[in-house]
């Protein structure tokens, strides 16, 4: 498989007035050309942070570990080592739309309310495709008409304020396409959406990404959308990598009590009569982790005098699966 991206170590640390913390430690995925990743984890399991990392989107109190190694593939075939870039300049514009596009939860936000829609995107073409601007204008409407939006003459050149919640969602994916991105970034772009909208949603990105045929990180904190989008899943908590392997698999058979967990919560229309059963707890904060597995505060198994003292390393127990818990051996058996 044509690796795309490959992302090994991880750290990333922000200088407060409390201190130096370190909310994503060690973190290694990798992403194929045509193929998707999804990250899963709570909100503030630092799923968001990595990938705009990647983006170099990070603010100045931050930096990267020594061992971060970031390798990205670009469309002509040269190797950028991302951590090595500049937060300014030429090579990390190109790369930002140009290379890798991302989608934002909420478009409202990632939109300038006095541009309209159609601006925002000639500027993004003209920039990274080299066009003119008529050509830039054709190409913007051709996306919209792409993402599904209706009339895209005359929407193109509205507000994004003038457009409901589902088709300002569908003018963002237009917008994170323009530049014609190898890879894409998505942050959880369907919450805030209803089901029937979040259904098309998915779907459209499904169908763009085989046509096009481009990598893609979906983020999310529902495992359930994950079965739907991912070919491939890393489910995050406090920081790091529990788990990781095919989706299928993963969600057929978890190993780490945390992704037990998330699926567990995931509602049910065969169980409708059941209560919902969430994780209990809440995720510690970065500059308060625990000792050990970050989990064992919250964790039903865990084995006093192991998980509280001693941080689990990750083991490889089946072809293509990875986990960092006491409770498995290094075949994937239950070891306690």
């Amino acid at each position: 498989m044509d690796k795309l991206l490959q992302v090994e170590n991880l750290s990333i640390s922000f200088r407060t007035d409390e201190g130096t913390i370190t909310p994503v430690q060690g973190v290694g995925f990798s992403v194929d050309r045509g193929k998707t990743l999804g990250l899963v984890g709570e909100s503030g399991s630092g799923k968001s942070i990595s990938t705009k990392a990647l983006m170099r989107l990070l603010p100045g109190s931050s930096s990267l570990g020594s061992e971060t190694s970031m390798r990205y593939t670009s469309k002509d075939g040269r190797l950028i080592e991302i951590e090595k870039l500049a937060g300014k300049g030429q090579d990390i514009r190109r790369l930002r739309g140009g290379e890798i596009g991302m989608i934002f939860q909420e478009p409202m936000a990632s939109f300038s309310p006095v541009y309209t829609i159609g601006n925002q995107m000639i500027e993004a073409i003209r920039l990274h495709r080299g066009v003119g601007k008529k050509e830039a204008r054709h190409i913007a409407v051709e996306m919209l008409q792409k993402v599904g939006i209706s009339s895209p003459e005359s929407r193109v050149d509205q507000y994004a304020h003038e457009m409901s919640g589902g088709m300002r969602q569908r003018a963002m994916i237009a917008l994170a396409l323009s530049a014609g991105p190898a890879l894409l970034i998505a942050d959880e772009p369907t919450t805030a959406l209803d089901v029937t909208i979040q259904a098309q949603v998915l779907k459209l990105m499904r169908d763009l990404q085989n046509d096009l045929g481009m990598g893609m990180i979906f983020i999310t904190h529902d495992l359930g959308v994950i079965a739907q989008v991912a070919d491939d899943v890393a489910v995050m908590y406090l920081g790091t990598i529990v788990e990781r392997g095919k989706t299928r698999d993963v969600i057929k058979n978890p190993l780490h009590p945390y992704t037990v967990g998330l699926l567990e919560a995931i509602p049910s229309l065969d169980r409708l009569d059941d209560r919902l059963k969430p994780v209990p707890g809440d995720i510690p904060s970065p500059n308060n982790r625990p000792s050990g597995c970050p989990f064992h505060t919250r964790c039903s198994k865990a084995i006093a005098g192991i998980c509280d003292t001693t941080a689990p390393p990750e083991t490889l127990p089946f072809d293509g699966r990875a986990v960092r818990c006491w409770l498995h051996d290094s075949t994937g058996r239950n070891a306690a």
